[in-house]
């Protein structure tokens, strides 16, 4: 139970939360890791200075399994964990990817993100943990993140006594919305989505749908991923919905939008999303993210019915 001095501390300092979008860490970024060098450097002070870190793990970490049959399967060795910890807090693992090398490599990343202190939301061993949500606390707040795939292949979700990602499901989402507050005593909820089409700039109607009921079950915010590129952002009842951010460790793009992407920041209080500002990515040909220092995103306060554009200052 939260003390009176840590629940006054929750309502005066914000919260600061960062989300980066897809990582892959099979190629380039691997063979950088294997060398000695790290894919993430470039936003290693930024990451630093953020309360929780969060990133969408768009591969297996294994050394198991069977590659799917799939135009593109990733994944990722061990090796590349220590890596990550350094930058992240938790991994969201519903995506089309996580499974691309069968429940036995799945299972097997299920054991060695603990082991290497990472937490993970979005898949579990079985149905029920993997849609349950993931709590982190900071500074009194706590905060729940949850995680849905909506892009095939559906093979890869969880069942009742198997490993896998937890797949989006109108009446079980609004469940477990629900549920992180009233069973996990959450004073925040955080749905993380894998969702819309490849390439379209814009949200379609089935994520409006979805993010709209999401935030009417009682989520605080909406992120979503798995189009590739950024797409527009969205105010709904006051809460924001960031429906992609797009990539971040990527070799596999082919144009332009797919090598430009987002970082979100979110900063949280009692009351949800205070304020949010988004640091510009490029991607190179390698798939190694920099920051773009000119390029202006999206920006809000609390108390703006729209995001503005703005360069953040740190």
């Amino acid at each position: 139970m939260a003390t009176g001095a840590s629940m006054a501390l929750a309502q005066s300092t914000p919260v600061t939360l960062v989300f980066a979008g897809d990582i892959v860490l099979d190629d380039v970024a691997g063979d950088m890791i294997e060398r000695g060098e790290d894919p993430f450097a470039a936003f290693g002070n930024y990451f630093h200075k953020a309360d929780i870190r969060i990133g969408n793990l768009e591969c297996v970490v294994a050394t198991t399994g069977s590659a799917g049959d799939k135009n593109y399967t990733f994944r990722a060795h061990p090796r590349t964990l220590p890596v990550l910890k350094r930058h992240f807090d938790a991994l969201a693992l519903a995506n089309n990817h996580s499974g691309d090398y069968g429940r036995e490599a799945f299972a097997e990343m299920l054991t060695l993100l603990p082991a290497a202190g990472l937490q993970y939301f979005g898949g579990g061993r079985n149905l029920k943990e993997a849609h349950a949500p993931l709590i982190i606390e900071r500074k009194g707040l706590r905060i729940a993140l949850l995680g849905y795939n909506e892009f095939m292949p559906r093979s890869f979700e969880a069942d009742f006594d198997a490993p896998g990602s937890a797949w989006s499901e109108d009446e079980q989402v609004v469940a477990d919305i629900r549920a992180a507050r009233s069973v996990h005593h959450a004073d925040l909820v955080i749905p993380v989505m894998h969702w819309g089409w490849e390439n379209e700039l814009v949200a379609n109607g089935r994520q409006r749908q979805l993010a709209r009921l999401m935030v009417e079950a009682g989520a605080d915010a909406v992120i979503g991923g798995h189009p590739h590129v950024t797409q527009d952002i969205e105010h709904y009842k006051g809460k924001p919905i960031v429906y992609s951010v797009g990539n971040f460790v990527m070799k596999e793009t082919d144009n332009d939008n797919q090598r430009r992407a987002w970082i979100l920041r979110l900063r949280l209080d009692k009351q949800g999303v205070q304020a949010f500002d988004t640091r510009a990515v490029q991607i190179d040909m390698q798939g190694i993210p920099t920051p773009d220092m000119a390029r202006a995103t999206p920006c809000w306060n609390r108390g703006q019915t729209t995001p503005g554009l703005c360069i953040p200052a740190d």
